[in-house]
C-alpha cells in the first residue's frame, strides 16, 4: 500500500471540515481564463465566497474530459498566453493570498513536456498541494505517484460509476489527499439532477478506502451540492463555476463569482475559510 503524505494541507483541510461536522466544496477555474492577471483575482474570490479547496486548471488544446464550457475557457487561456510554465511562474503569488489548499488539475501531456521531476518540484515549490491529472490512470501512471510524493504533494485519482471493483480499490490507493469520484460518464457539464448512480459508486468506495471523498461533474447548483455532500466529504463545481466566470466577469468582476461561489455554499454547514 503507498504511503500518504503526511499532514499535508488537503488533508488538514478535510480534517478541520470533519472537526467542525461540516462538509467541502471545491470549486475548479481554468488558469488564465480570461487572462493570468484575472486568475490571481478570481482565485482571491472563490476562497472569499468559501472554498474550502480548489482546483486550478491548467489549460489545454486537446480537453477530452471536458465539456464545451470548459473548452472555451481552455481556449481563451491559451489564446491569453497561458502555459504551465506561466501558471507556475505565477502561482507563488497567488499562494500568498490563498488559505485554501490548491491542486493542479491537468492532462498528462503538459506535465510530461514540462518534464515529470522538474514539474513536482516546481509545483512544490510554487505552493501546490497537490495534483489531478485527468487522463491518467494508475495502471499507466509508472514512477509518478512516488515523484510527487518526493516533492510532498498529493496525488489525486479519478473513479466513475463504471470502475471495476478492482480498478475502485487501485485508484484509491494510489490516491492520497482525498478520492475523486465522477458522478456520471462523459464530460464535464452543467446537469439538472445528479446521476443515480452517485450513491452506489461512493458506498462501493466507501468499503475500499477510509480517504475523503469528493464527487464532481455535473453539480451546479446549491441543492445538488447538499444532495452530494449528504453522501460524500465534498463536491466539486467546475463548468458552473467557469460558465459563471465567462458571463458575469466582464461586467460584475471578481465580486460576481465571490457571489456565485457563496449561493454554491449556503447550507453546507461549513463557513468560508
Amino acid at each position: 500500500m503507498m504511503t500518504a503524505v503526511a499532514t499535508s494541507r488537503i488533508e488538514a483541510r478535510f480534517r478541520e471540515l470533519r472537526e467542525r461536522q461540516a462538509k467541502g466544496l471545491v470549486v475548479y477555474l481554468t488558469a488564465g481564463d480570461p487572462s493570468l492577471e484575472a486568475t490571481g483575482e478570481l482565485l482571491a474570490a472563490i476562497e472569499r465566497g468559501g472554498a474550502d479547496l480548489i482546483e486550478l486548471g491548467v489549460p489545454f488544446s486537446d480537453p477530452l474530459a471536458d465539456g464545451p464550457v470548459i473548452q472555451r475557457a481552455s481556449e481563451r487561456a491559451l489564446r491569453a498566453g497561458a502555459t504551465l510554465r506561466k501558471i507556475l511562474e505565477h502561482l507563488p503569488r497567488w499562494r500568498d493570498t490563498l488559505r485554501a489548499p490548491l491542486i493542479l488539475f491537468t492532462y498528462f501531456n503538459p506535465v510530461l513536456q514540462f518534464g515529470l521531476e522538474k514539474f513536482a518540484r516546481e509545483a512544490a515549490q510554487a505552493g501546490a498541494d497537490g495534483a489531478l491529472v485527468v487522463d491518467l490512470t494508475p495502471e499507466e501512471a509508472g514512477n509518478y505517484g512516488g515523484v510527487m510524493r518526493a516533492h510532498h504533494l498529493d496525488t489525486i485519482f479519478l473513479a466513475a460509476p463504471t470502475s471495476t471493483d478492482e480498478r475502485l480499490e487501485l485508484a484509491a490507493r494510489s490516491s492520497t489527499g482525498f478520492l475523486y469520484l465522477i458522478s456520471r460518464t462523459g464530460v464535464t457539464g452543467e446537469r439538472a439532477e445528479l446521476a443515480a448512480s452517485t450513491r452506489t459508486l461512493v458506498d462501493r468506495a466507501r468499503r475500499v478506502t477510509s480517504l475523503p471523498l469528493a464527487v464532481g461533474f455535473g453539480i451546479s447548483r446549491p441543492e445538488q451540492v447538499r444532495e452530494v455532500q449528504a453522501l460524500a466529504d465534498a463536491a466539486v463545481v467546475g463548468s458552473a463555476v467557469v460558465h459563471t466566470i465567462e458571463e458575469r466577469y466582464p461586467s460584475g468582476g471578481a465580486a460576481a463569482i465571490e457571489q456565485f461561489v457563496r449561493w454554491l455554499k449556503e447550507g453546507t454547514g461549513s463557513s468560508p475559510a
